[in-house]
């Protein structure tokens, strides 16, 4: 079997995370359910551990698990990790620019260089391009990063003038990053679902919502903080699904 928690893990948050995932693998051995010892890291964290029939636990993000993903695979349920002014178990996208950028409104960054992570990414990609769509400006896709904290530093750097985080990253980024102290928050997305947690295909979510309840009820108060972890929940698929996919970067840089 397979898991993976490869969406915020990295840096310290890799030990908490190990130890959510012995507490959620033991829960599960007790229910009988077979549950590798070890998470899954790097790329195999990622596209291959969510298409493979042995998965057992992973968490991907909202954009591919509703364009690829939600019918191949099992929906456990969504960590909640209290985004301020969000509904359980949802997030939003932050628009960060540099601190000394003159521009207060994203309004009057219509135009400007926009950095984003990849092209499947809810927060850094589908929202913030939603977001400005419905505002009538343009963000054109000038840089792919890779990563959000590779696009947070692009914009320090001026490679970029403008990207969108999500929020948990942008929270853990301002505990943990000296990077931040150079950026400004302009804007924030609507909410939309979390990053949901899944399955493979076939497999009975009900257990593991169970065991994922229970680990996170017994992290140490100082695990629970670092993952920002409130709790899980459960969310309708069609929430998911309607949620909009926007043209993808190489159509906007087209129409530019």
């Amino acid at each position: 079997m397979i898991a993976s928690l490869g969406m915020y893990d990295f840096g310290p948050l890799q030990g908490a995370n190990d130890r959510l995932w012995r507490l959620v693998r033991d829960a599960l051995r007790d229910q009988g359910i077979p549950a590798p010892e070890t998470l899954t890291r790097g790329e195999a964290a990622y596209w291959p551990a969510w298409q493979s029939p042995d998965l057992i636990l992973s968490q991907t993000c909202g954009y591919p698990f509703r364009a690829r993903l939600h019918d191949k695979v099992t929906y456990v349920g969504t960590p909640d990790y209290g985004v301020e002014g969000c509904p359980a178990g949802h997030y939003c996208s932050v628009f960060v620019a540099r601190a000394d950028d003159p521009r207060r409104t994203l309004a009057e960054f219509d135009g400007a260089r926009f950095a984003f992570n990849e092209p499947l990414s809810q927060s850094g990609w589908a929202a913030p391009q939603t977001h400005a769509a419905k505002l009538g400006i343009r963000l054109p896709p000038t840089l792919q990063t890779g990563g959000h904290l590779l696009s947070a530093r692009a914009v320090a750097e001026g490679r970029a003038d403008l990207a969108a985080l999500d929020a948990v990253t942008h929270a853990l980024m301002l505990s943990s990053d000296p990077v931040s102290d150079r950026l400004r928050v302009i804007a924030v997305t609507d909410p939309t679902p979390g990053l949901p947690y899944i399955s493979g295909p076939g497999h009975d979510p009900e257990p593991i919502f169970q065991a994922i309840s229970a680990a996170i009820a017994a992290l140490s108060d100082e695990d629970r903080v670092a993952l920002r972890l409130k709790g899980i929940v459960r969310i309708p698929l069609a929430a998911y699904l309607a949620v909009p996919n926007p043209p993808a970067p190489e159509q906007i840089a087209a129409s530019i």
